[in-house]
């Protein structure tokens, strides 16, 4: 394996020495291993609960250290020909919390639901949900452990001790330890050996950057694909076969249920059922903390963790100028204390900024819509997915090297069934058709050929293009450590490394004094560029 300035000489390089030439890692075929689905009969997914206990209990962080959101499920699932939902206020949802762990001095009720996914087709199976929970526990400590039993204490059906630490409070000087970051993860055995490695890097916060479960490369009967398309192009709608959501919150739930996991959807979370409803599993399942930042979607939402201001855009919902998520995103920044988070994250599903062949370019009528807001108020990093590889760039906006753009970082490599991403736009004859790549779920068609600079006149680059600093496929995830107002440690980890070795590191660096944010109401602003 080839070694690339991740330290040379001891020094962890930062953005300051860049921008750094571009750097591709050549593949190696005996990393991309088998993903293969984990069974029903695995262990880790089966169902342990007995009656209305209390089972994939995860921890959402609201919009501050103040609260958090308890989730879990009760009762079974069904699926079949005739299923009957369960009543959702036949069990009561409740959290018992304190910060000793006995007694447990609190206790917070909140709401419960029941989702179904339907086809108006013969021979497809309906399904409906467990009842699933959600709990705001207000009134928080920063830093600070909890612990919580939640259920219905009036039948006897509680869960076992767990716990969870609150983030730090809003501060320059205040920050998590670690943030885990990873996209595309499902459900296979390469899932396990990412979550596993990204465990023992012990995360105060996990960051789900899209595509969840790949509930969607199955049909009802449970017949699964690597490629839905390919194998199921004959179905009247777009199965999904929603068990796999369960599985999944089962084999998470040791994780999760004591480390806070922020969502964002991708586009296998969209999963098409009867009268055109869509993400009906995605926001059902998890908690957002969507009122709580002025949100009323669960598709976008923002929250402080220490003094980073996180902001998850949803691409599969309108982004235009003229939108509500737009209107949102520009009061959301506008309210942003930079001197209380000076860290500026924003995350997203599919990169603006990828250069493998896979989704090149599809995101580009989001980009065109977005993008100058988010450089104006001098957003940092940003988090994206959807492509099955590792990719970090130079600090850019435009297509250009810019010191004051964000470093764009995907990480769509958690270990899904569709394998990894493995040819890139430059290669020869790989460039895709311009034709292929509009955004098909918005309508949007935004990608031309390139009007300047070294690619001038085509439509991909015939080389690894400059704003590209390092890109890799394998399996893995990624730790943001935010040391201080000025330095962030940023660390990808390879599945096949050791638990503590780098695959790719860098500090990345703020200057606040030569990227100045764009005032209120000046519409233009002139940057600092490379000499």
């Amino acid at each position: 394996m080839m070694l690339v300035f991740v330290v040379v000489d001891g020094h962890i390089p930062t953005t300051l020495d860049g921008p750094f030439p571009p750097v591709t890692v050549p593949f190696d075929n005996s990393f991309r291993g088998k993903a293969i689905d984990l069974p029903e009969t695995d262990p880790r997914v089966k169902r342990r609960v007995k009656g209305f206990e209390p089972e994939q209990i995860s921890v959402t962080l609201s919009a501050t250290y103040h609260s958090v959101w308890v989730s879990w499920i009760t009762g079974e699932f069904q699926i079949g020909d005739n299923i009957k939902p369960l009543n959702p206020k036949s069990v009561a949802s409740v959290v018992r919390y304190g910060s000793l762990r006995y007694p447990l001095e609190h206790e917070a009720k909140g709401h419960s639901l029941v989702y179904n996914q339907l086809y108006p087709f013969e021979g497809l199976q309906n399904y409906t949900s467990g009842i699933i929970h959600h709990v705001r526990l207000t009134g928080l400590k920063p830093g600070k452990v909890y612990y919580y039993r939640c259920g219905d204490p009036s039948i006897r059906a509680m869960s076992h001790l767990h716990h969870f630490k609150t983030m730090p409070i809003s501060d320059p000087r205040s920050y998590p330890g670690r943030i885990a970051v990873v996209g595309d993860l499902g459900l296979t055995y390469n899932t396990t050996s990412t979550i596993s490695h990204l465990s023992s890097n012990k995360p105060d916060l996990v960051l789900l950057v899209g595509d969840v479960t790949y509930a969607n490369l199955y049909l009802t009967n449970g017949t699964g694909s690597d490629c839905y398309s390919c194998s199921f192009s004959q179905t009247p709608i777009h199965e999904t076969y929603q068990p796999r959501w369960d599985y999944w919150g089962r084999f998470m739930e040791p994780l999760v249920s004591k480390i806070p996991i922020m969502v964002v959807e991708g586009n296998h979370e969209i999963e098409e059922q009867a009268r055109n409803q869509t993400f009906a599993a995605y926001s059902s399942r998890f908690a957002f903390p969507s009122e709580e930042s002025g949100s009323s979607s669960t598709f976008y939402y923002s929250f402080n963790a220490g003094g980073i201001h996180f902001i998850m855009l949803g691409a599969y919902i309108s982004y235009n100028q003229s939108g509500d998520q737009y209107k949102w995103l520009k009061r959301d920044l506008a309210n942003v204390e930079r001197a209380v988070t000076p860290w500026l994250v924003a995350s997203w599903h599919p990169p603006w900024y990828g250069t493998y062949k896979a989704h090149y370019r599809e995101a580009e009528c989001m980009r065109v819509e977005m993008e100058e807001l988010l450089y104006s108020y001098g957003v940092d990093i940003v988090f994206s997915g959807h492509v099955h590889a590792y990719e970090r760039t130079n600090r850019v906006y435009n297509y250009a090297l810019d010191p004051c753009g964000p470093v764009h970082i995907t990480v769509g490599d958690g270990g899904n069934r569709e394998k990894m991403a493995t040819k890139h736009a430059d290669d020869p004859g790989e460039c895709p058709d311009p034709s292929t790549t509009p955004d098909e779920y918005m309508g949007g068609f935004c990608a031309m050929n390139f009007t300047s600079g070294p690619a001038k006149g085509k439509f991909c680059w015939d080389r690894q293009p400059d704003y590209s600093a390092y890109r890799e496929s394998s399996f893995g995830h990624g730790i943001l450590e935010v040391k201080n107002e000025t330095y962030a440690l940023w660390t990808w980890h390879r599945n096949q490394d050791l638990y503590n070795n780098a695959g790719d590191q860098i500090y990345i660096v703020r200057q606040p004094d030569k990227c100045t944010i764009q005032p209120k109401g000046m519409k233009s602003w002139k940057p600092v560029f490379f000499r």
